[in-house]
């Protein structure tokens, strides 16, 4: 059994993994890449797609759902087992990813024919366009709405938690999913065939979240490749996050400001909804208006709210009773024109809106109109990827390109960590516990940056545990 790494190789983004063993060919995700420079990984797989037998998909995010559409479109006929709230939530994600990369590609054609060395109007628009393709100035999107399509056939939202399914029944390939913990039908899989078996961690949860159960413990396994986002620190624990959003939202708004929280239209903003209503209902909440400026956000809501039963079991029968996402002072923005109209609110507003890296987005328009503001205050509470506008800020810049205009980073930038939907160290080796008592000799740390993965390697090997951290294509033998 050989297992080779086309993403998350000492980067987070990009999940996929390919299991080999006999005629059988296993992909676990197939993410995209997210981040500066990174366009050329999404381009070239870097393998065969006719060649994959059939695909597991670990959850629903973008940087393990987003090459999808492109496996299909460039030879893969097998099936897409997951669970079914992770089918929901993809067809969300891969339809809005079709849309804004199809929207970016327009907009750089046009400002490229706008400038005046190219406004020659006897040239040819095809030749143009394809000499611009060419020389790789900008590349047509990855995928169009059609393609997604084509992947959606593909799916087989068949997996439930704890429960064994034979994907490959030729080759004797079984998998097993169990709650992460992460995002609405997230799962860590155990992949099993001939005896060995491998379990993929995609990603895990950060503990004691709001809605989500915390994420179960695998059994045993042969080998395990675990995600080390945040393998080098310790996140501040929920409720002390809790609390400073609070102060924040209280201090902005009485200082006559606005709260921005870019944020990712799936978990964190269901999280923050559901703090902001129990802020509401116990009378801490101060007398804003909140804006969930984001179409996405809005459906993949919608869809949680028809999965209570992936939920905590306390919460079950509040889910049953009462929207828990819902708030008197709650606007949903679907309209761009009403998106437009928030920038007119200079004060007493907390915007939500994506993305949740500033890659793109309309809380980019509202960077524009309120980052230079000292009376505002800029909240992030997910991770930042390096190369994007969203690590820049927390990194302390002090002023941003927005729209190619410099904007001032005059509002106060927050970090609140126990927001995120992903483990921190301890909690990665604490899941990794049951593993380490029955003596797993190969341990692979993928979906981190180099450092974090080498700060985790060392946390690892203080407890007396090896492991490895996989390069990009690389074939390890299990």
């Amino acid at each position: 059994m050989k297992v080779s790494s086309f993403g998350a190789a000492r980067t987070v983004t990009g999940s996929c993994h390919i299991l080999k063993e006999g005629d059988a060919r296993i992909m676990v995700d197939c993410g995209l890449f997210q981040g500066h420079n990174m366009e050329e990984h999404n381009i070239d797989l870097g393998f065969d797609p006719a060649e994959i037998s059939h695909v597991v998909l670990t959850h629903a995010h973008l940087d393990h759902c987003g090459r999808l559409p492109m496996l299909v479109k460039k030879g893969f006929k097998g099936k897409i087992f997951c669970t079914g709230p992770t089918y929901e939530l993809a067809r969300l994600i891969l339809l809005d990813t079709a849309k804004i990369m199809l929207e970016d590609y327009n907009h750089a054609l046009k400002k490229h024919f706008r400038s005046s060395s190219h406004n020659n109007h006897h040239n040819n628009f095809n030749q143009e366009v394809h000499s611009i393709h060419m020389n790789k100035k900008f590349s047509p999107p990855l995928y169009n709405e059609l393609d997604v399509f084509s992947a959606l056939d593909h799916f087989e939202p068949v997996l439930k938690y704890d429960e064994s399914f034979p994907i490959d029944k030729k080759g004797g390939v079984s998998v097993r999913i169990s709650d992460a913990g992460h995002i609405l039908g997230s799962g860590f899989v155990k992949l099993s065939i001939n005896g060995k078996s491998v379990i993929f961690s995609g990603d895990l949860g950060n503990k004691d979240k709001p809605i989500l159960n915390n994420f179960s413990y695998p059994d045993d396994a042969s080998a395990v490749y675990i995600e080390t986002t945040y393998g080098d620190r310790l996140h501040k624990s929920f409720e002390n996050s809790r609390a400073e959003l609070l102060e924040i939202i209280k201090n902005t708004v009485e200082n006559g400001g606005n709260v921005l929280i870019p944020s990712f239209a799936m978990e964190r903003t269901q999280d923050l909804l559901f703090v902001l209503s129990k802020f509401y209902k116990s009378g801490e909440l101060p007398k804003c208006k909140v804006f969930l400026d984001s179409p996405l956000a809005i459906g993949i809501t919608d869809i949680f709210l028809k999965y209570p039963g992936y939920f905590k079991k306390e919460l079950y029968e509040e889910f049953k009773s009462e929207d828990p996402f819902e708030l008197p002072y709650l606007k949903k923005v679907r309209d761009i024109e009403d998106s437009k109209d928030i920038n007119n609110i200079s004060e007493g507003a907390v915007i939500i809106a994506g993305s949740g890296m500033l890659t793109g987005g309309r809380m980019i328009h509202h960077l524009k109109h309120n980052l230079w503001r000292k009376e505002n205050a800029m909240v992030f509470i997910g991770y930042q990827a390096p190369g994007t506008l969203g690590r820049e800020i927390v990194n302390g810049a002090e002023s941003v390109r927005v729209f190619g205009e410099s904007i001032n980073v005059g509002a106060r930038v927050y970090t609140l960590g126990g927001f995120s939907s992903h483990a921190d160290r301890d909690e990665l080796i604490d899941w990794l516990g049951p593993l380490i008592n029955k003596g797993i000799k190969k341990v692979l740390l993928i979906h981190g940056e180099t450092g974090k993965a080498e700060v985790f390697k060392e946390a690892l090997h203080s407890k007396g545990v090896d492991s490895y951290i996989p390069s990009f294509g690389e074939e390890i033998e299990i």
